[in-house]
């Protein structure tokens, strides 16, 4: 078993401090029981994807390493980048707990330090709402790709509704102050395509969140959950239809939705 961990590719600005910064502090959160670790919406991505037996995959904003490590075993070569040093630090360890030989890389997701043409598959799951620019990061991952190569993305998404759009996303940012934007469908769709991809699949899916594993998952103070609980009791039409709080047995749920993405590369 190999591994090799590059150091990090270029500055970072602002925003994508604030968010390595972020990342590495919960980084021991997203390995094992991580909400993540269930990969059955990488399963199904893939389903939709024709790979060759041993291909070369990128998977972005890696996080835990969860889809990039499935990706592992099924014998594909893979290497797993994120934006956090100590994330991929905690990804190499799982790598290797389960005898699996990747690379990893630190680098963020609108830059990726990899010549042309490099990939047969690029991967992102639910990360691109904490990227200052989607639409580079998009170009980037097209760059990247071999010709005919596939990129499947999967990340939250808010109504085409601008006001219910920007209530969910202060919702977001209040509990997670390195998330910047999630996207509506139709403008993921338009970045896909104005970057030169052919949209293969699209397929929309809602989730449902336990309020306090959710709010966990970021260790918010007292006052943060409270008022997080409060937007959810309080939330208008729009983002109520969105976001369906409701109480089961005591305890309070609501629903994120989901989008994903696959599209090949043309020309």
């Amino acid at each position: 078993m190999t591994m090799r961990q590059d150091g990090p590719s270029g500055k970072l600005d602002r925003v994508q401090r604030a968010a390595a910064e972020q990342f590495s502090r919960q980084s021991h959160r997203y390995g094992r029981g991580h909400i993540l670790e269930d990969t059955s919406d990488v399963r199904a991505a893939l389903a939709h994807v024709a790979l060759p037996n041993r291909a070369s995959v990128l998977d972005v904003a890696t996080g835990g390493g969860h889809t990039g490590l499935l990706l592992a075993s099924l014998g594909h070569d893979v290497t797993l980048a994120d934006i956090s040093e100590t994330m991929l630090k905690r990804v190499n360890e799982l790598a290797a707990s389960r005898g699996f030989s990747v690379t990893t890389r630190q680098h963020p997701a609108e830059v990726m330090p990899y010549p042309d043409a490099s990939f047969d598959l690029v991967t992102c799951r639910v990360a691109p709402h904490h990227f200052p620019d989607c639409a580079k990061f998009v170009r980037e991952m097209a760059r990247v790709l071999k010709p005919g190569g596939i990129a499947a993305m999967i990340d939250n998404v808010v109504p085409e509704d601008r006001a219910t759009g920007d209530y969910i996303n202060a919702f977001e940012k209040f509990r997670d102050p390195s998330h910047v934007r999630a996207l509506p469908a139709t403008e993921w769709l338009r970045l896909f395509t104005e970057a030169g991809f052919m949209v293969d699949t699209t397929e929309i899916f809602r989730k449902a969140r336990d309020f306090e594993a959710w709010a966990g998952l970021q260790t918010v103070s007292d006052a943060v959950r409270s008022e997080l609980r409060r937007r959810l009791k309080e939330v208008p039409p729009g983002a109520a239809e969105a976001l369906g709080p409701e109480t089961r047995e005591g305890k309070l749920y609501f629903y994120l939705t989901e989008i994903l993405v696959v599209g090949r590369l043309t020309g």
